[in-house]
């Protein structure tokens, strides 16, 4: 089944962020954290879902999310999760295209994010963005991975997604 095209999440969509979090990430953040960036009216939260399916749990499942906040002209990334059994597929690619699309459109000329140096996957796909390492920080990650520091310059030339 097609994916539905990124919408921006609400609070509607908290139980479908955790649940996202927890097969993607491992349980990034608490439900009170998503909570907090879903109803922050200045936070940028894209997600793609499927839908409808049939069964006990009707209606749209959420296979890929991308967040982040504005801060001046920047758009710093905080998430960036798809659905284990949809990975490879693009979703990250177009969630992530459409939330640099849109802090495009308000302003944004640069992006930054940090990225688990162990992530080859979302290497490969920031890169293919034009994210580039300007920083490391050392043992950022639970597990004592360090994270890159990465930036994207954001304009004419940009793909809407």
């Amino acid at each position: 089944m097609e994916a539905l095209g990124p919408r921006r999440l609400s609070i509607d969509d908290l139980a479908s962020c955790c649940d996202l979090d927890r097969l993607a990430l491992g349980g990034l953040w608490t439900p009170l954290q998503w909570r907090r960036e879903l109803e922050d009216p200045d936070r940028l939260c894209l997600g793609l879902s499927q839908g409808p399916r049939q069964g006990p749990r009707q209606g749209e499942v959420l296979e890929a999310l991308a967040t982040g906040s504005v801060i001046h002209d920047e758009l710093h990334v905080s998430v960036v999760a798809v659905h284990p059994e949809r990975q490879r597929l693009g979703l990250g690619r177009r969630v992530l295209e459409a939330l640099v699309w849109q802090a495009h459109l308000l302003g944004c000329r640069r992006a930054t994010l940090e990225v688990a140096e162990a992530n080859r996957a979302a290497l490969s796909l920031y890169a293919s963005l034009g994210f580039r390492t300007a920083g490391r920080r050392r043992s950022y990650y639970r597990n004592g991975d360090d994270a890159l520091i990465q930036w994207a310059p954001l304009g004419p030339g940009l793909d809407a997604g």
